[in-house]
């Protein structure tokens, strides 16, 4: 296997936003799936195995000098494949001398309780998927404070963008729901200010952390636009973009949420998460900002983005007037 000092781990919508920051660099890196391919350009490396597999992870990471966690298992068996997977990467970081860059979200913290998420913030999770992950986030850094293996740790909010599907509250429910006139559908209270997190952002965020010498051992959330608005302003922005005159949406009921659970694994695990749309759930990353300078995309500029990912032929001929989408239309 070719020598690569940069190993991405998964090959979604944030590995590849990772791979695009990296690119940007001049660097190539080599890419870690199941399956071994992955929608890149020619010459580009991908590996395929299990990332639990410790064998399999350190072979694959030969040569490596930064290493990029970005994996998800199903969130219904996240107790039981998460910690595996991280600690073949870390075994494979402490062993290579790489950094281990990992990717995580914010539900360590639990609520917000009125304040802000800041990095300083303790763990305070009522959740499974919020204690396990402050249980693994505490792993990483235990590993680095006693000096076994560089770490670096960076969060993100609810993300969208492009690539982002059916997995993001601003994805497939909603951009070609408002291509087509059509009602988008989100999860949890409309009104209330909520931090999202564009995809390109966290890829260049964690880009920075796998390169800035003073990042290790930190805890950092990736750049989220400080203009945090609700949720129902950025569809409404969505919408604008797609040149409606006229936003469609509505909230998935709780009731509707809670019988989906009854029969459907993945339901249950997202109606554990709804308290983050109760309250004003805003994410601080002013100290990357500040500290690395890595900067976040404006909203509107993020939305005007993954709205032109989302533009295919099939779409464009539903747009009123016949119109397509450019530049300029999200202001007439």
């Amino acid at each position: 296997m070719s020598r690569t000092e940069h190993v991405i781990f998964g090959t979604g919508a944030i590995g590849l936003a990772t791979f695009d920051a990296l690119r940007r660099r001049g660097i190539t890196p080599r890419l870690i799936n199941r399956s071994g391919t992955a929608r890149v350009p020619d010459g580009v490396e991908v590996a395929g195995g299990d990332a639990s597999d410790p064998t399999f992870v350190l072979d694959v990471t030969a040569g490596a000098k930064v290493i990029y966690q970005t994996l998800n298992p199903p969130y219904s068996k996240w107790p039981e494949l998460f910690p595996p997977l991280q600690a073949a990467l870390l075994n494979a970081a402490r062993l290579r001398g790489a950094r281990l860059v990992s990717m995580e979200n914010v539900y360590g913290y639990g609520r917000p309780n009125g304040r802000p998420l800041t990095e300083d913030r303790p763990y305070n999770a009522h959740t499974v998927k919020g204690r396990l992950r402050a249980t693994m986030a505490t792993e990483l850094l235990d590993a680095y404070n006693r000096g076994e293996v560089d770490v670096v740790i960076g969060r993100a909010s609810d993300y969208f963008g492009p690539r982002g599907g059916a997995q993001s509250n601003l994805g497939d429910r909603v951009f070609p729901a408002a291509i087509k006139g059509r009602t988008a559908t989100v999860l949890g209270d409309l009104d209330q200010p909520h931090s999202y997190t564009f995809i390109p952002d966290i890829g260049e965020g964690l880009a920075a952390l796998g390169e800035h010498p003073s990042a290790s051992g930190r805890v950092w959330h990736l750049p989220n636009d400080p203009s945090t608005r609700s949720t129902r302003e950025l569809v409404d922005i969505v919408y604008r973009l797609a040149g409606r005159q006229h936003t469609r949406v509505r909230s998935l009921p709780p009731l509707v949420l809670r019988a989906a659970a009854l029969v459907n694994a993945t339901m249950r695990e997202i109606v554990e998460m709804q308290y983050q749309f109760e309250e004003p759930f805003i994410v601080d990353s002013s100290r990357m900002m500040q500290q690395l300078g890595v900067t976040a995309t404006p909203l509107e500029d993020a939305l005007e983005t993954t709205m032109g990912s989302y533009l295919s032929p099939r779409y464009a001929r539903d747009l009123p007037g016949g119109v397509t989408f450019d530049k300029t239309s999200r202001h007439g």
